[in-house]
């Protein structure tokens, strides 16, 4: 594994389809221990990662591990990158207003053991792709018609929406191989997000009347730090509107698709901190992007909650 395209493809699979379960487990026992209602209530469980592949699914192992009802509706989202945690969100919503007083697991789990690899001079796009990321697990409860006496709704999924910017399919590749799954980036990701992100924006924004940038809270996915820099030059955003964002790739490096649920479990911990009357910093509306291949971005807009409750943490499961 550690030299440059070496075979290693069974090696990284005997790591990853257990160890991928078994981190989402954490993650998700985390979730449902702070959800305060019965494991059996859950009817739906969505399940992403871009580490290994194996049948039956990551989904399956962890309805297992965690003792879920057979009946449990499971839907696994596989090799998505980035953007998966957008994604995951926007299949959830999709699920639950279309299943009334559905409860949906969603759980993100993901490990460097997928693309680590030794380094090569002739392709430095390769290392420059693995030095952000990091492994870690996250997870959320989604659902429809909430029960205010036992539950404490953080935030409300409003709108979800996927683009495909144009002629850009080559800017970010993973490739699953005998050597495992290569990675490769190209140098102007961060100019084609800058040159599409404020129309995704407006297509998502607009029909609620939202015009001015700052008066949301930001939920980005941190690819790297010229990622955010390039978002916030765009956009004109203060300085702060991405603190949690920067947070997140500081503190635990590029989680991929876990990575946009620890940035909304830093804001809302940090509102409840630093005394803010809602789970979005004090602001009623807020934006989620994920970045993947294709390049996809993944847009979802948030409405936050009045903090009335101390809340611990979603999870933690970085390392």
């Amino acid at each position: 594994m550690c030299e440059y395209m070496s075979p290693s493809l069974n090696t990284r699979q005997d790591l990853l389809i257990t160890a991928i379960p078994k981190l989402g487990k954490e993650a998700a026992t985390k979730a449902i221990e702070e959800w305060g209602v019965s494991k059996s209530k859950i009817t739906h469980l969505i399940f992403s990662t871009t580490s290994g592949i194996d049948m039956p699914g990551a989904d399956f192992q962890l309805t297992k591990l965690l003792g879920l009802s057979p009946l449990v509706n499971r839907l696994m989202i596989y090799q998505q990158g980035c953007s998966a945690g957008g994604t995951a969100h926007r299949l959830a919503k999709d699920i639950a207003e279309n299943n009334k007083s559905s409860r949906i697991l969603v759980v993100c789990s993901d490990s460097m053991a997928s693309i680590f690899r030794g380094p090569s001079e002739d392709h430095i796009d390769s290392l420059v792709g693995q030095a952000p990321f990091r492994d870690g697990a996250a997870a959320i409860i989604v659902g429809s018609d909430p029960d205010l006496s036992t539950e404490h709704p953080l935030f409300e999924i409003v709108s979800a929406n996927q683009t495909i910017i144009p002629d850009t399919e080559m800017a970010m590749k993973l490739h699953l191989r005998e050597e495992g799954l290569t990675f490769h980036l190209h140098k102007d990701v961060p100019k084609m997000i800058f040159e599409n992100i404020e129309s995704a924006l407006k297509r998502a924004v607009s029909p609620l009347g939202l015009s001015d940038w700052n008066s949301l809270f930001w939920i980005v996915h941190p690819g790297g730090r010229a990622i955010l820099d390039n978002v916030e030059l765009k956009l004109e955003l203060d300085k702060e509107k991405l603190r949690a964002s920067r947070h997140v790739l500081s503190e635990y490096g590029n989680l991929n698709s876990a990575c946009v649920l620890f940035i909304i479990n830093e804001i809302r911990n940090k509102s409840l901190e630093i005394g803010k009357c809602t789970t979005g910093e004090g602001l009623d509306w807020g934006v989620l992007f994920g970045f993947g291949p294709g390049l996809t971005i993944e847009t979802i807009v948030l409405r936050s909650q009045p903090v009335t409750t101390p809340i611990a943490a979603i999870t933690n499961g970085a390392k």
